[in-house]
C-alpha cells in the first residue's frame, strides 16, 4: 500500500510512519522541516522527505493519506486528498484500524503521567515475553523507539479469572488532545472498544490544554465518555488518590476497576487493591525503592532508577494493570522495572559538567512542575537545586495555573523564568511572569532571554547544584549550549 502522512516530522506522525514501513508498506511524507532526531530517523529508514507542502505531492497512486493534527483544511495537501477522494485519516485513525484492530489495546490515559507510565507498561510486558507493540508520545530509553508493532499472535493470558489465548497487546498513549481538522474529539477514542478486552489506565484528571478546551466541566466530559466506553470485559485502572478520577469511574464505569495508590494518599471512600509505599532514596545509586501490597499482602521491596513519589505511583499502576490484564507475575514486574531506563525529557539526565548535574523535562504544567521538582531535590539533596522554566504551552502561557505555579516552584532554590514561548495570547489572559517572580521571592527572577538566563547560570551555579530545564518545547537550544559552557568554564 502506498501512504502519505502530511506533517510527518512530528514525533507522533513519524513514528506512525515507521510503523507503516516495517508493516511492509511505501511511506512517503511532508514536512515544512525534518529537524534532529526524527528527520534522520525517517530519511534513514528509507521513508521519502518532501520538504513543504504541494498539492503535487498528492496523486492517484496513494491509497492511504495521513493528516497531521497541526495541519488546517487549508492546507494544500489536504485540499488535493479530498478532490482526488483519496481515502484519508487521522493519526490515531490510522492507528486504530492498521495497528490496534486484531490486538488487544492497552491505553494508558490522564493528565500527568501518560508517557513514562505506557513506558513502563511496555517494557514490564516485553520483559514478560508478551512481545507487546507499542506507541508511545515519547522516546523510552529501553526501546530504539517509541513505537513497535510487536507480535501479531495470539497469547496466553492466566489471571484470577482463569487462562485463555488472546490478542496479543498493543500499548498506546491516549492522548486527549483532538485528532484531525474534521475530527475535534481526543485521539483516545479511537484506542477505545477495539474489542471486548481492552485495558485502561486513568492515571489523573486536571484541567489542560485550554487552547481546545474552555471549562473544567468540558474536560473533565471527555473522560466521563472515554470511562464509559471501555467494554464490559475490560480493565480500568484508576488512580484512587484523584477525586476527579473517583468520581467520573463511579458514575460512568461498566467494567472490572482496580485502585492503586501510595501509602497515606487521601483517597475518599475507596480502598486502592494495590499500593505502594515509598522509600528513603538510596543515598549511592540514587535510586527509588518502594514496597508493594496488593490485597493487603505483601509482595516485597521495588526499585526504580527514576526518582520520585510521581514515578512510584506510575510504576504501581502499571504493575497493578499488568498482573491483573494480562497474568504478569509480580516478581517479572519488580525485574523489568528495576532495569527501566525512564524516558527522553522526563528528569533525563543530561550531564555532570564541572560537577553540576543538568536535567532535561518536558513539565510545563504546574503539578508536573512540582512533583519533577521535588524529586530531583530527593535525589540531589546537597547543593542548591535551579529551575529554568520556559513557559511554552497553550497552557503554560495562560494565567489559568497563575496562582499554582506560586506553590509548584517551591521546592527549588533558585528559579529563573524564560519569556513566554507565545506571543499570540491576548495580554489580559496570559500568564504574569513578573508577578509569579515576585509572589515567589527574591530566589526567582525573570530572564529577558535564553542567552541571559545562560550567562547566569553558568556565572552562578557551583559544583554539587542541580540544573532542571522545565520546557515542552527546545528551549532555543539552550540544553546543548548550557552543558558547553559550564564544562568549559575556568575554575574560580
Amino acid at each position: 500500500m502506498r501512504v502519505h502522512l502530511v506533517g510527518v516530522s512530528g514525533t507522533g506522525m513519524g513514528q506512525l510512519a515507521l510503523l507503516f514501513r516495517d508493516a511492509g508498506h511505501d511511506v512517503s511524507g511532508s514536512d515544512m522541516a525534518f529537524d534532529p532526531p526524527m528527520g534522520p530517523a525517517l530519511e534513514s529508514a528509507g521513508i521519502r522527505c518532501l520538504k513543504g507542502y504541494e498539492a503535487a505531492h498528492i496523486d492517484s497512486s496513494l491509497e492511504l493519506v495521513v493528516i497531521g493534527n497541526a495541519i488546517r483544511k487549508e492546507n494544500p495537501e489536504a485540499i488535493r486528498a479530498e478532490e482526488l477522494q483519496r481515502t484519508r485519516t487521522s493519526m490515531s485513525g490510522a492507528l486504530r484500524e492498521h495497528f490496534l484492530t486484531g490486538r488487544r489495546p492497552f491505553v494508558v490515559t490522564g493528565t500527568h503521567g501518560k508517557t513514562t507510565t505506557s513506558s513502563m507498561v511496555a517494557w514490564i510486558l516485553h520483559e514478560a515475553g508478551l512481545e507487546p507493540g507499542f506507541f508511545i508520545g515519547g522516546l523510552p530509553k529501553n526501546f530504539p523507539s517509541g513505537a513497535a508493532i510487536g507480535s501479531t499472535k495470539r497469547k496466553l493470558v492466566t489471571t484470577a479469572l482463569g487462562s485463555s489465548a488472546k490478542p496479543s497487546p498493543f500499548v498506546v498513549e491516549g492522548d486527549e488532545y483532538d485528532a484531525v481538522y474534521w475530527n475535534k474529539r481526543p485521539k483516545f477514542f479511537d484506542y477505545i472498544g477495539v474489542g471486548r478486552d481492552d485495558v485502561v489506565i486513568l492515571t489523573s484528571i486536571e484541567l489542560d490544554h485550554i487552547d481546545i478546551y474552555p471549562s473544567v466541566e468540558v474536560y473533565e466530559a471527555q473522560f466521563e465518555e472515554l470511562v464509559a466506553m471501555v467494554p464490559g470485559d475490560g480493565l480500568l485502572a484508576c488512580d484512587a488518590r484523584d477525586p476527579r478520577v473517583r468520581a467520573i469511574v463511579a458514575e460512568h464505569a461498566e467494567t472490572k476497576t482496580l485502585f492503586y495508590g501510595l501509602e497515606g494518599d487521601d483517597t475518599g471512600d475507596v480502598t486502592p487493591t494495590w499500593l505502594g509505599a515509598m522509600v528513603a532514596p538510596d543515598p549511592v545509586t540514587g535510586a527509588q525503592p518502594f514496597d508493594l501490597y496488593a490485597g493487603g499482602s505483601y509482595c516485597g521491596r521495588f526499585a526504580l532508577k527514576v526518582p520520585g513519589a510521581h514515578n512510584v505511583r506510575n510504576a504501581v499502576g502499571a504493575i497493578a494493570a499488568c498482573a491483573e490484564g494480562f497474568g504478569v507475575g509480580v516478581a517479572a514486574a519488580r525485574t523489568a522495572l528495576a532495569s527501566f531506563e525512564g524516558v527522553r525529557r522526563r528528569q533525563d539526565l543530561l550531564g555532570k559538567p564541572d560537577g553540576i548535574a543538568v536535567y532535561d523535562d518536558f513539565a510545563h504544567h504546574p503539578t508536573a512542575v512540582d512533583e519533577t521538582l521535588r524529586a530531583l531535590k530527593a535525589r540531589h539533596p546537597a547543593g542548591q537545586l535551579w529551575a529554568v522554566f520556559e513557559p511554552r504551552s497553550a497552557t503554560a502561557c495562560r494565567a489559568l495555573h497563575q496562582h499554582e505555579y506560586v506553590a509548584a516552584f517551591a521546592p527549588a532554590d533558585r528559579v529563573l523564568f524564560a519569556p513566554l514561548g507565545r506571543t499570540n495570547i491576548p495580554e489580559s489572559e496570559r500568564l504574569d511572569l513578573a508577578r509569579l517572580a515576585k509572589e515567589i521571592g527574591d530566589k526567582a527572577e525573570q530572564g529577558a532571554s535564553v542567552d541571559v538566563i545562560l550567562e547566569l547560570l553558568v556565572r552562578e551555579a557551583k559544583p554539587g547544584d542541580t540544573i532542571a530545564l522545565l520546557s515542552n518545547g527546545s528551549f532555543g537550544g539552550i540544553h546543548t549550549r548550557l552543558l558547553g559552557a559550564l564544562a568549559a568554564r575556568k575554575p574560580a
